[in-house]
């Protein structure tokens, strides 16, 4: 606690027959081989750049990962849906490592170990500061606690010191840092070679200069697209053609995607399923009101909230908002049955004691370990009094193999415990009502714990308490009802139109769900699908599932694929792409009619007789475009078109933007107010907007990659 998965007449017979001999023996091997390729091939979660990568090595990452997530938030487990995060975190960092090491061996990239050495004993690269070794009075990284660390480890390792488990997280900590860093800085390496290539020059500098200062104050007549009536606009397949093969790039999807539609019904409580909740938590709660240890209450009431029986923060109910929200307010005492129905559960609440304790304590200790319980205690009673007679904490700790090196202790480490031993309840508890300096003599099952208490911060309310929290949840009865007749239905309706059409009329919802790919953790959101999400990217269109029951045990499921979206380019009926298209001919054939009818205007009052709104519009540049309130959209070609016109002239033709067709005439231009050309500055500012345009370098590097995600198969 302190520290933290193998004779010629019958010539021709004895030919045929060694020759089936030859053929089942070649036969044998084949399918043996196939099979051993399946084997390895089930074992592949996905490829980058051509390169199988399995599930083990994948899953080596994952748990680096977690156990460095563990270490600095000072956790003993993660949430699942923390969990799916650190798989796609994980996954997107081993392609853009991979993809990025292949790219950089081209052409010659390499980090050596002087370089990382130097960003050691420099110590202000951020990664640094999420170590260990920061020091406390600089607050910065410190080379020389490092190596001092690496230092105690391999002697901790070589002598086998039992100092080595608590020493093992932080050196598995630093070996995942290290690794990072060594990836962080090849990165900054590549870029800054592109970078080398993403150039400016004075006569740039200068336009981008203009481009960014000079404003021009226009009078603007718009006609909205909103004030032609789409029933005016005819749209043909022709239309939608060839306006795909103008945005065709746009419809390019990198990965396989599937569309269906399912029906989901989530089991719920019956009224007589809540009674009999009821009348279980009334009875509980008088059985929490007498007890004098409710360890054993809480367990047989299967509350959602262990009993730790410490001091606690509001902190550590941070995941039931209703009990953190009121637990400080509470009185010594025991509430009565009260209801949450944001997560639909009854609550009962029992605190025993209200304390202003430390939410982070130092301290040090000396371990006194012996083959007998009373060898120990007589050993511990002698560093006491030896203490007490003003020996030093460390000579005497360094007698028994130990470093006693500070520690600060947090209520983080103990108060999210699903579980808390004895010997863990009495050592906490020393810590926070320990007096500072003093020392205290633990006796424990393995031994004692020479501890003292050094400092204490952060003073904060801590309640001890018992928490009753359960689920109106419903009965097997009231499950095996709903199951029996969800399983009728999916028996009776086979196809997508069956689903489509008897549904509702069963008292089910069809639902639609779009664009589901390999990287998913749940169909729908909802847990426990992975098996649904297999069977999904193994259907062919117009399959139907078998029923799943999914979710925490709460959730039948049947699934109709109705789609198949392959990688590469989406076909132009696609009913997604359709209705994009559609808009953007809408749009077109709208500008068309709004231009004809303002053809020849060359004046702001001409075109506000044929019907335009006009308005002022101030502030315009081209490097931003401008908003017109009057069609409320912004407007990059109106930007554009006034740039390109002088002051004192009106706009050369009708300008087709995202909300309507527009004329102005510039009133005036002048460079914005406090503007002054650095040309050095402007042409550094410049190199760095070019390099923003070739930023997504590796959305293209991993493009190229030919990455497959095999991942739901496994996870």
């Amino acid at each position: 606690m302190a520290a933290l998965g193998k004779i010629r007449s019958r010539g021709g017979i004895l030919v045929a027959a060694i020759g089936l001999a030859l053929f089942a023996f070649l036969a044998e091997e084949g399918f043996r081989s196939c099979n051993g390729i399946k084997g390895e091939a089930r074992q592949q979660i996905g490829q980058i750049l051509g390169e199988n990568i399995s599930v083990q090595d994948y899953q080596k990452l994952i748990d680096e990962y977690q156990s460095a997530i563990k270490f600095t938030m000072q956790r003993d487990n993660l949430t699942e849906q923390e969990l799916n995060q650190v798989k796609d975190q994980v996954w997107q960092q081993l392609v853009s490592n991979r993809v990025l090491q292949a790219d950089a061996e081209k052409v010659g990239l390499t980090v050596t170990e002087k370089e990382i050495q130097n960003v050691l004993n420099d110590g202000t690269n951020p990664m640094l500061a999420q170590t260990p070794f920061v020091n406390q009075q600089t607050g910065r990284f410190d080379v020389n606690a490092l190596k001092q660390f690496i230092d105690s480890y391999n002697k901790a390792k070589a002598s086998k010191s039992p100092q080595l488990d608590q020493m093992q997280a932080i050196y598995d900590y630093w070996l995942f840092i290290e690794k990072n860093l060594r990836t962080q800085l090849l990165g900054q390496k590549y870029q800054a070679l592109l970078a080398g290539c993403v150039l400016s020059n004075k006569a740039e500098a200068k336009m981008a200069f203009k481009d960014n200062n000079e404003e021009s104050q226009v009078q603007l007549a718009s006609l909205a697209y909103s004030s032609v009536k789409d029933a005016d606009v005819k749209i043909t397949d022709d239309d939608l053609k060839a306006k795909y093969e103008e945005l065709k790039l746009a419809f390019r999807q990198d990965v396989e995607t599937r569309d269906i539609k399912f029906v989901d019904f989530q089991i719920k409580a019956s009224a007589a399923d809540r009674n009999e909740i009821v009348k279980e938590m009334d009875d509980l709660q008088k059985q929490l009101v007498t007890a004098a240890d409710p360890a054993t209450i809480i367990s047989k009431s299967g509350s959602e909230i262990p009993y730790i029986g410490l001091p606690v923060s509001s902190k550590a109910y941070q995941q039931y908002p209703d009990i953190a929200s009121k637990i400080d307010s509470l009185a010594v005492g025991t509430t009565g049955v009260t209801e949450n129905k944001q997560d639909n559960t009854l609550n009962i609440i029992r605190v025993f004691s209200k304390e202003q304790l430390p939410d982070s304590v130092q301290f040090r200790q000396i371990q006194v370990a012996a083959s007998t319980a009373d060898e120990a205690r007589v050993k511990a009673d002698s560093i006491q009094k030896a203490l007490a007679g003003g020996a030093d904490f460390e000579a005497l700790a360094k007698r028994y193999g130990q470093t006693a090196e500070k520690v600060w202790f947090t209520g983080q480490q103990y108060e999210f415990a699903p579980t808390m031993s004895q010997d863990n309840r009495t050592f906490v508890n020393a810590l926070l009502n320990g007096e500072v300096n003093a020392t205290q003599n633990l006796a424990l099952a393995q031994g004692n714990i020479i501890l003292q208490v050094l400092d204490k911060k952060a003073m904060t309310t801590k309640t001890t308490a018992a928490v009753i929290k359960k689920l109106v949840d419903f009965s097997k009865n009231t499950r095996s009802n709903a199951y029996n007749k969800f399983s009728e239905f999916v028996a009776k309706n086979t196809t997508v139109t069956e689903l489509e059409k008897n549904a509702a009329k069963a008292g089910y919802h069809v639902q639609s769900l779009n664009d589901i790919s390999t990287a998913e953790h749940y169909i729908a959101g909802i847990r426990g699908t992975r098996d649904a999400l297999k069977w999904l990217f193994e259907a062919k269109q117009g399959d139907m599932s078998p029923l799943y029951e999914c979710g925490d045990n709460d959730h039948l499921m049947v699934i109709a694929l109705t789609a198949v979206h392959p990688q590469g380019y989406r076909a132009w009926d696609d009913a997604q792409v359709k209705e994009i298209l559609k808009r953007e001919v809408m749009k077109d054939k709208k500008a068309e009619k709004l231009m004809a009818q303002l053809k020849g205007v060359n004046s702001i009052a001409a075109a506000q007789s044929k019907g335009a709104k006009v308005s002022t519009v101030n502030q315009i540049t081209f490097s931003a475009p401008a908003f017109v309130q009057a069609t409320g959209s912004v407007e990059p070609a109106l930007s554009g078109a006034v740039a390109g016109t002088a002051a004192g002239k009106f706009s050369k033709a009708p300008v087709k933007g995202n909300a309507g067709v527009y004329v102005f005439q510039v009133d005036k231009k002048a460079m914005r107010a406090g503007s002054k050309y650095d040309e050095t500055l402007t042409m550094q500012q410049t190199a760095q907007m070019n390099m923003q345009l070739v930023g997504n370098f590796m959305q293209d590097l991993i493009l190229k990659a030919k990455v497959v995600d095999n991942r739901y198969l496994f996870f």
